[in-house]
């Protein structure tokens, strides 16, 4: 598998509108973008810093996977995304032979329109991995 950059972070907020101000007026980013994702219930909001991409994560339900994190773990940083260049079946299937555990067995549709898929944590030293093409 190819990876070509972080293609952004994802922090996980209880609310985007309150966490915008901080991220605009303190730190100076500026938020590009808001969307649903609806089959995730979760709403998104992208701010670019260089290269890089956050992407704040707001649950739209209580049974949201970013409300389950919140509830368990609280704000923070919730997976860390990468820009694979061989496309993200392709990447699954090599994750797969090395015997690393996926959450997605097939890529899906993200936020931006991007193909998408998460690797579980316990094989990932602890991290959320997210692929993306």
């Amino acid at each position: 598998m190819e990876i070509s950059h972080i293609e952004h972070i994802g922090i996980a907020v209880k609310s985007i509108e309150e966490a915008l101000p901080y991220y605009e007026n303190v730190l100076g980013f500026k938020c590009y973008a808001i969307e649903e994702v609806e089959d995730q219930k979760t709403k998104t909001a992208f701010l670019k810093v260089g290269e890089t991409k956050l992407e704040l994560l707001e649950p739209t339900s209580e049974d949201s996977p970013i409300a389950t994190f919140l509830e368990t773990k609280g704000p923070g940083i919730h997976h860390i995304a990468y820009a694979v260049e061989d496309g993200v079946a392709d990447a699954l299937a090599e994750c797969k032979s090395k015997k690393i555990r996926l959450i997605d067995n097939n890529p899906r549709k993200g936020a931006e329109g991007h193909n998408i898929a998460f690797l579980n944590p316990r094989s990932t030293q602890g991290v959320l991995t997210e692929l993306c093409e």
